[in-house]
């Protein structure tokens, strides 16, 4: 079995992609500058640590936006290849027109192409071994899975495909079809397949297992544990792969396992929060008065109705607040009552699609922000009638409403269309993960989805 030492896990390997690219990337601009036509770059100067820490900083910034370092994207070379070719592309156009901090602009024009072949090509040569020779699933640290089959068949079907995990084996009450390594709970022992000093991560969940064979593997995994084997619960594990609290906290038991974050209740935090939502507030709603001409054509010719509507949502502790939009539907969308939207929504207009798309019809809601009955970041505000209905049948709905809404939010780019109960009770637990894990760096992951999502023209 592999040691502990040639193993990574998935946070050791985002690292390593990061600082591979940015070596690989400095040793590329340092050999063009010896000893190819590249004098963009004079790594004689004494800015130069300058110069490369403004380059690192776009390109890490990039990379997050356009998925670089998102591990899935990482093992395939298509994905890899357009990604890369976005990072380096984005980056060059933001760098040459960085005043003071970058070198000067070039007379050749043609160095800000070799900036962007020095940005581009050894990347995508290093990740495109990486995706077929360094990092194989052998290298990848294991997870051995105890539970009933049922409790986690689900997970273990996501994880044996996702070529992030390397799936061990489980120990259950019987086979799960299309997952291979079953080992039977009753007549196996846990001791016999693991060994003590290997790098395998155990994932328990004893629920719904007999009384007998929960005291039986208790003694085995203490045991483990005290050889230096990693063992978590199921449900810990579950945020970790899944960024969002799994289904079984939504019982009795809720307060046992969630609480809120440290930083709600921090002053500084709350401060810093309140202060970007005054910046970006006031950014948006000059942005929004800048496109009023060009997005009021639009409405003319595309939507042909008023350009902006107000609704009722629900705020926080319950409170009812006016939200404003710009109009994306036919007139009189709900004249039989509120109904969901659901994806490619027959009521939205031409022109609506490209406003949700681009997430312009939210560039309103700045004000509300701006009004203190929203912040940018948080659950994303429901309407009465559904509010009502949903804290009815999904158990602790109205916890979401502790914090302000936000104009984005964790579920909303994770999963952005819900039309359904079941699909509402999913986009609850992103929400219940975010105020469970809210923070700055917790908000910048989620402000960094939402660029990548308007980018890239997902709409919501």
């Amino acid at each position: 079995m592999a040691r502990t030492s040639s193993l990574y896990h998935i946070s050791e390997r985002k690292f390593l992609l990061r600082v591979l690219d940015i070596s690989i990337i400095i040793l590329s601009l340092n050999f063009s500058s010896n000893y190819l036509n590249f004098n963009y770059f004079y790594f004689s100067s004494e800015y130069i640590l300058r110069w490369l820490f403004l380059l690192t900083f776009y390109y890490l910034f990039f990379g997050e936006i356009f998925l670089l370092y998102n591990l899935k994207i990482s093992s395939n070379r298509f994905t890899v290849f357009s990604s890369v070719v976005l990072v380096a592309f984005s980056t060059t156009i933001f760098y040459i027109f960085t005043p003071f901090i970058s070198p000067v602009l070039p007379h050749n024009r043609l160095q800000i192409i070799y900036l962007f072949l020095n940005l581009s090509l050894p990347v995508i040569i290093w990740r495109f071994m990486y995706s077929g020779l360094i990092f194989s699933p052998k290298y990848f640290k294991s997870i051995f899975f105890i539970g009933e089959s049922d409790k986690i068949k689900s997970i273990l079907k996501e994880i044996q495909k996702d070529n992030i995990h390397n799936l061990q084996g489980y120990l259950s009450d019987k086979h799960i079809s299309g997952v291979d390594n079953f080992h039977n709970i009753s007549s196996e022992s846990l001791l016999s397949l693991i060994k003590p000093g290997s790098n395998t991560e155990i994932v328990v969940s004893f629920k719904g297992l007999p009384p007998e064979v929960f005291e039986s593997l208790n003694k085995e995994l203490t045991l483990l544990f005290q050889k230096g084997i990693n063992v978590i619960s199921y449900e810990t594990f579950y945020e970790e792969v899944k960024t969002r609290v799994p289904k079984e906290y939504l019982k009795n038991n809720f307060y046992k396992y969630l609480s809120f974050s440290t930083n709600t209740n921090n002053r500084f935090y709350t401060f810093g929060s309140r202060f970007f939502n005054l910046i970006i507030a006031t950014t948006g709603l000059i942005v929004l008065l800048f496109l009023i001409p060009i997005l009021f054509l639009g409405n003319l010719l595309g939507n042909r109705g008023p350009l902006f509507y107000s609704q009722e949502r629900v705020g926080k502790n319950g409170e009812i607040f006016n939200i404003f939009k710009l109009r994306s539907m036919v007139k009189n969308a709900e004249s039989e009552g509120a109904v969901w939207a659901v994806k490619n929504d027959k009521r939205i207009t031409n022109f609506g699609k490209f406003l949700r798309n681009t997430r312009l019809d939210e560039l309103p809601q700045f004000y509300n922000i701006l009004n203190g009955d929203m912040s940018f970041i948080g659950p994303r505000p429901e309407r009465p009638e559904f509010v009502k209905d949903l804290e009815n049948k999904i158990p602790f709905y109205a916890i979401r409403t502790v914090i302000r809404p936000g104009l984005t939010g964790w579920a909303q780019v994770n999963y952005p269309y819900a039309n359904s109960v079941k699909e509402q009770e999913v986009k609850l637990r992103y929400d219940l993960y975010y105020i469970k894990e809210r923070g700055a760096f917790m908000d910048f992951k989620i402000l960094i989805k939402t660029v990548t999502t308007v980018l890239l023209y997902r709409g919501q």
